[in-house]
């Protein structure tokens, strides 16, 4: 373990800069990295070292100790990149396969649910980055990274930078939430981000909408377990109900495909109710039975 120490920091520096090459998000190289450091303290060696066998082994024990599917998956791009990017092993990263996650519907809240579940919520900053994201379909880090120059009232627009993939991209702005904005903007004139951390110089952090999602869907009563993403499903799923193109909704949530846009179909009930069975195109007339 001691002779591997500085050829992982040599391995570290190169993979942070490989990563920083290909402007993977910090979340992301935090991720990779911390995958990788576990994946070589495992064996006690340098990864470098370890080869498709061992991968394969780690990945039988990350099983074993009930790692959810999507973190397995998400060690198997780190090595992936790792074996194939730092190393320069292309032949490795198709090798190590990806666990076939179980596709379970998202929980969707109904208008009510959401009504309730925002009202729950006491901090006004939280509850309105909390509305923001639901009313644009936005992803948590999304959310806490608007600026106040991200508001165009003028257009009825608002920017949504970086988002998953290093992508921009434009959401709507209801006039609802634009009434909410600026008499929040009113109450706390923030001065660059919009929701504004512990000092003016940061956003709030992630991890307080993610606590307040937890405390706002107990204080609402609900069964449900609500993040903010099942706000952005919730979003989705609305949208589709009240008869928005899937491929309208697949533009508003950045979505790169739009197979990942139509699971929403699954879950918009009002959609399938309303959707005539071949039945009702037949002149038939079922008599009772004597």
């Amino acid at each position: 373990m001691t002779e591997a120490k500085p050829a992982m920091s040599a391995l570290r520096r190169r993979m942070i800069d490989d990563m920083t090459l290909r402007n993977l998000s910090p979340a992301t190289q935090r991720s990779y990295l911390h995958a990788v450091t576990k994946f070589s303290r495992h064996f006690g060696c340098s990864p470098d070292r370890l080869g498709l066998e061992d991968v394969r082994s780690f990945q039988v024990h990350l099983v074993a100790q009930g790692i959810s599917w999507p973190a397995l998956n998400q060690t198997v791009c780190a090595l992936r990149f790792f074996y194939g990017v730092t190393l320069d092993r292309a032949e490795f990263p198709e090798r190590i396969v990806y666990a076939r996650t179980p596709r379970k519907l998202p929980a969707i809240l109904g208008a009510d649910e959401v009504v309730r579940f925002l009202e729950a919520v006491p901090s006004l900053k939280t509850r309105v980055a909390l509305t923001t994201a639901y009313a644009a379909g936005l992803r948590a880090s999304e959310a806490v990274s608007l600026k106040v120059a991200d508001i165009d009232s003028a257009r009825m627009v608002l920017q949504v930078r970086h988002g998953k993939g290093a992508k921009d991209r434009t959401v709507m702005l209801s006039a609802a939430l634009l009434a909410i904005l600026r008499s929040y903007w009113r109450l706390t004139r923030p001065n660059d981000w919009l929701f504004p951390g512990r000092g003016p110089d940061k956003p709030i952090d992630v991890q307080v909408l993610h606590s307040a999602c937890r405390s706002a869907t107990k204080a609402a009563g609900l069964t449900k377990k609500v993040s903010v993403h099942t706000l952005r499903h919730s979003f989705a799923t609305h949208l589709l109900e009240s008869g928005t193109d899937i491929r309208i909704i697949q533009v508003l949530l950045g979505h790169a495909n739009l197979s990942t846009t139509a699971r929403y179909t699954h879950v918009a009930t009002s959609t399938i109710a309303r959707t005539p069975s071949p039945l009702d195109r037949l002149d038939i007339v079922v008599t009772p039975l004597a």
